[in-house]
């Protein structure tokens, strides 16, 4: 399988704290990666760093195998979708105009393009025609996360990063957005970076569960494989009851 993302030998520190050191990792192309641990431990850093948010202090990510270092961040971040917990949608703008956002930009004056592409993912994220012309305010939280979703994807990235997306909204709606990813993620073999506090949550959603502490990586592996043969304390601990309480199948090995 090809190597989407690289993370090779990073350290962060912020000030005197140093948040994430001897950070190596490699995403294959088309994983759906869970990322979960300890309040603190880098699991938004790692992700930003991805579409250049957030700059290492050292060490190199690299992204289809281009160092991110030598790519025009701007040109970067729209070829990467990026949705975030609660509502970060434009108030002022309709359903549409969000999701057509990123779209816009790209396709400049081909207006069909960028009609057919919003049309095409509130379909796929399952949110009714009719919803166009509303705005953020008139919308439930579901919805609002939905039309989220839907503008992260709507530029057709071959990468989608998401932090804590779904924390905002209650239980049913949770699960129903999970249910939803997961057709997303099986219908466009797009690459995921999910953050997520809620192990029940990784272990549901991850292909590849990563498990990171104090900036360090405790265990990256299927699901099956972290529940089966936690690598170490930390994960023991983490893991520990969900092999009895857990109500869903893990992934195929």
């Amino acid at each position: 399988m090809k190597t989407e993302i690289e993370f090779k030998n990073v350290k962060k520190v912020y000030g005197e704290k140093v948040v994430m050191e001897g950070f190596n990792l490699s995403i294959e192309k088309g994983e759906f990666v869970t990322i979960i641990g300890s309040s603190g431990c880098g699991k938004t850093t790692a992700l930003k760093m991805v579409n250049g948010l957030v700059q290492p202090t050292s060490g190199d990510i690299f992204v289809d195998g281009e160092n991110i270092r030598n790519k025009n961040q701007t040109q970067l971040r729209r070829n990467i979708g990026y949705a975030i917990q609660g509502s970060v949608l434009f108030p002022h703008m309709t359903v549409e105009q969000n999701i057509a956002y990123v779209p816009n930009l790209l396709n400049k004056r081909d207006k069909g393009k960028t009609k057919n592409a919003v049309s095409k993912w509130m379909k796929i994220v399952g949110l009714s025609e009719d919803l166009k012309d509303r705005y953020p305010s008139e919308l439930s939280g579901g919805q609002q996360q939905r039309v989220g979703i839907a503008r992260a994807l709507a530029a057709s990235p071959e990468i989608l990063l998401m932090d804590e997306p779904f924390g905002a909204v209650d239980e049913i709606t949770r699960g129903q957005l999970q249910m939803e990813l997961k057709r997303i993620h099986g219908q466009t073999g797009i690459t995921v970076l999910f953050v997520t506090h809620d192990i029940s949550e990784a272990l549901r959603l991850g292909t590849k569960v990563l498990v990171m502490n104090n900036g360090k990586m405790e265990q990256f592996a299927k699901p099956g494989d972290l529940l089966r043969s936690p690598a170490t304390e930390f994960v023991k601990e983490l893991v520990k009851g969900e092999c009895r309480t857990s109500g869903f199948s893990l992934q195929d090995d």
